[in-house]
């Protein structure tokens, strides 16, 4: 497994330790759009005397005018982030509130001043208009920032605790798997040194891999080659016993995935698909990209006793830290599901494609 160089800490929103969403992602502006506008549409329909006719001219000029405070706010929201994130919480709570509100004063300003006639805009004076709109903005923005804050401090508890098992997975090695590989090295080194040589490089990888960072990211690559160093070790245990087939062509070399992703559930493969037949048997490793979606399989024979299943309770460790490391490491959709028939059980793993950048966390 090649040597990669730190890279620089990422500058993305969710290195960062401000509360609020990003509202420079193209998905975020699409949800305050349909948010406003249904706050525009409650706004229009609450008046019951208005007539129907009356209600959609309402709805179209307040639709306006709350679409505009609305993607206003998120422009300005971006381009400050930077500096937002560096204030203590309360100070950015404060000058988000604050800027939100004047910017619906100064939108009201201008859309009275646009758009008023005699009768225009419900006959309301100056006044009445822009203190109307500031207390809907009041009372809008209050709860909803708030409501970022709470899903922000969720979000990060979900991650502590995922990243504590993770580390928990991470720093376990199997002892039979260590004991194992040292009687191999063992055996190897007057007989075949160089093999012996070989295998002693790739399980220092693996320990290397095991104490690193729980948080660091590697390219799918490096993980799949990591995967491969595991199975040249089990490789010279278990002889032709093991049997590996690898189709993974169609994936993107550059997709990032946390480190560790895969290992866990190849050796939970060998060890309960293959140590336990007596004539083993072949594990087969499947990726293919649907979209933005990668998906990959990992399929192993099932143990010729059923009490040696994948199954039985206190074997789910692996397969229970990988699919909260999914969640925790990717903002898209992702999914760990279990199948088994009569004769193979099968992970398969979906999750988004992620491209590498300089700025990714090593």
């Amino acid at each position: 497994m090649p040597v990669t160089a730190d890279k620089s800490p990422s500058t993305s929103p969710e290195s960062d330790n401000l509360f609020l969403p990003d509202f420079c992602g193209i998905r975020m502006v699409f949800l305050v759009v349909i948010i406003a506008e249904l706050a525009a549409i409650v706004i229009a329909l609450a008046p019951l005397e208005v007539s129907l006719t009356e209600r959609w001219t309402r709805l179209g000029l307040i639709s306006l005018f709350i679409q505009w405070c609305a993607l206003t706010s998120c422009a300005v929201l971006c381009l400050l982030r930077r500096r937002l994130s560096r204030l203590p919480v309360w100070k950015a709570s404060l000058y988000s509130y604050l800027l939100i509100l004047l910017i619906i004063v100064l939108v009201s300003e201008g859309a009275y001043w646009l758009v008023h006639y005699p009768g225009g805009l419900g006959g309301l004076w100056h006044s009445q208009f822009l203190a109307r709109n500031l207390l809907i903005g009041l009372i809008i923005t209050g709860p909803l920032l708030r409501y970022f804050y709470v899903q922000q401090q969720w979000r990060r508890q979900v991650r502590a605790e995922s990243e504590s098992r993770l580390q928990a997975l991470q720093s376990r090695i199997r002892p039979h798997f260590l004991f194992n590989s040292m009687n191999t090295i063992v055996s190897l080194i007057r007989q075949k040194p160089e093999q012996a040589e070989q295998a002693v490089e790739n399980l220092a990888d693996l320990f290397r891999a095991s104490i690193s960072d729980a948080r660091q990211r590697v390219t799918l690559t490096e993980e799949l080659e990591l995967c491969e160093r595991y199975l040249q070790i089990e490789q010279l245990r278990l002889g032709e016993r093991l049997k590996v087939h690898w189709q993974v062509g169609d994936l993107p070399d550059d997709a990032q995935v946390p480190a560790l992703l895969l290992q866990p559930l190849i050796e939970n493969a060998i060890y309960h698909g293959i140590e336990p037949r007596t004539e083993g048997g072949t594990i087969e490793v499947e990726g293919v990209a649907d979209g933005q979606q990668l998906r990959m399989t990992i399929r192993n024979p099932l143990p010729e006793t059923p009490s040696s299943r994948p199954f039985r309770p206190g074997n789910q460790l692996a397969l229970q830290n990988t699919r909260d490391r999914l969640a925790a490491g990717f903002d898209g959709p992702t999914q760990l599901t279990l199948d088994e028939d009569d004769r193979h059980y099968k992970v398969c793993l979906n999750f988004p494609y992620e491209p590498w950048h300089e700025n990714s966390d090593r």
